[in-house]
This record gives C-alpha cells, structure tokens and sequence, in this order.
C-alpha cells in the first residue's frame, strides 16, 4: 500500500477510482475535481519529482473529517473540491470550506507526518478581508496565492478576496 493510500484509510478518507498522477503546477492551477483514475488501471506512480499522487475523494468522507476533527458538526462545509496528495514522499490535503460559525470562506492545510498531522497554513477570508495564519508553510515547497501574491509564512490581515490557492512556492 502506497503511503497516500496509508494517510487516506488514517485519516477516514473515502476515495474514488484509482491513485492518479499529474504535473504539480498543473494539478495546482485547477480548481475543479481532477479526472478520476479508473480503478482497474491500479494505482499510478509518479514518473519525476514534479509529479503528485493524487486522490479524488468523497466530499461526505471530507464533511465527517471536519466535523470529527473540530468537534462542531456541520461549522466547516467544503465549498471547493479539496486537494489530498503526495508530493516528493509528504502527504497533504488541503480543504476550503465555508466556517458556519465566522461567515466566512475558509482553507485549511495539513502535512501528515509519523506523528499525526500538522496544519501548516490557514486561511479566512470574505470579500472585505483576509486573515492568515502560516504555521509552518515555509518548512514546505508551497505557498497560498492571494490576491495574485504568494506567501509562504507569517500571520496577517490583508483585502478581501474571492479565492486563496494553494501552489508552489
């Protein structure tokens, strides 16, 4: 069993299709759910270290990941397909989701380590404004792209803004 595979079953993550693979910076720049991998095709592997494995997963599996994770059912709400994938042997899943308590759009990223998960970046955000808290995105090839910047660490209030992508750095 690949590790993305070990952190989804972890994790309580239910998968559609198979393991699929793409160019990071391609994999990234979509906001919508990526193709799925039939599962008779097995498995794919990434062929360079531009490449992620990737999951595309049930969105009722991500609601109860949230809900049992914050321990307020129904206060997140995926708003966007989420992104769970392994990129150079780490594995991460990033979610946006609607935070029912703050009216306000909201992503949360984690790396899994032997240890459990770590949330590295979070991210509120509403037309008016802004609100980042980048834990430890800097230890990491990524960045969040707001408002056409890329930032890797730090914890601040900026403009409001419609989307907040997760990329490379």
């Amino acid at each position: 069993m690949n590790n993305l595979r070990k952190f989804l079953v972890g994790a309580g993550i239910v998968s559609v299709g198979a393991i699929g693979t793409k160019m990071a910076v391609d994999y990234f720049q979509n906001r919508q759910e990526e193709q799925v991998r039939d599962e008779s095709l097995g498995d794919a592997q990434p062929e360079s270290a531009e490449e992620v494995a990737y999951a595309i997963v049930e969105s009722n599996s991500v609601q109860d990941f949230l809900d049992k994770s914050f321990g307020n059912t129904g206060r997140y709400v995926p708003n966007r397909p989420a992104k769970i994938f392994d990129y150079q042997g780490k594995q991460y899943m990033v979610i946006w989701a609607k935070d029912n308590q703050l009216n306000k759009n909201q992503m949360l990223a984690f790396l899994y380590t032997e240890k459990g998960r770590d949330l590295i970046a979070s991210v509120g955000y509403t037309s008016e404004k802004t609100d980042y808290n980048l834990h430890e995105l800097s230890t990491t090839p990524f960045a969040i792209k707001i408002n056409g910047q890329k930032l890797t660490s730090g914890k601040a209030e900026t403009d409001g803004t419609e989307n907040v992508d997760f990329v490379l750095a």
